[in-house]
């Protein structure tokens, strides 16, 4: 027995990943396979899964439902999750990766013994734009909908 709520929201999620490949190509004409494994970018993955899942109960179960209620309330922290706080934490990260040469310019490339450049940089693309989140939820939705609609009744 599968989980078709589980499986749609996956498939959105799939999906998310594999559309930030050619959208990151559009956008910087470059080909980063590293899209298709990574935090951050368009559309959402995160949103697209939560809203998939939303959607699928929605319309499978209704508005009225306990299971609605939850996958809802999941989608709204996931989603204000990677619009507010991982975005600032990689606004953060990009700052603090800047650090070193700011206090290397600053020392005039004489920062003195006191300071290590950092071996390794934070990373910074962790959260999302609002129009990130919003695309990753339309795609959510649609395939959310589709799945509950293409699925057997019970």
């Amino acid at each position: 027995m599968t989980n078709r709520g589980l499986v749609t929201a996956l498939i959105a999620v799939g999906t998310a990943q594999v559309l930030k490949l050619p959208l990151h190509k559009a956008t910087t004409g470059v080909w980063d396979l590293r899209q298709l494994i990574g935090s951050g970018g368009m559309p959402s993955s995160h949103s697209s899964g939560v809203s998939a899942l939303a959607a699928y109960t929605a319309t499978k179960y209704g508005v009225k439902t306990p299971e609605f209620a939850i996958s809802a309330m999941l989608g709204i922290v996931v989603m204000y999750d990677a619009m507010n706080i991982r975005r600032h934490a990689g606004e953060i990260a990009i700052q603090v990766n800047d650090l070193d040469a700011d206090v290397e310019r600053l020392a005039g490339g004489h920062p003195g013994v006191y300071h290590t450049r950092r071996s390794e940089r934070l990373k910074e693309s962790l959260g999302h734009q609002p129009r990130e989140v919003y695309a990753g939820a339309a795609l959510g939705a649609l395939i959310g909908c589709l799945g509950a609609l293409t699925a057997r009744r019970t």
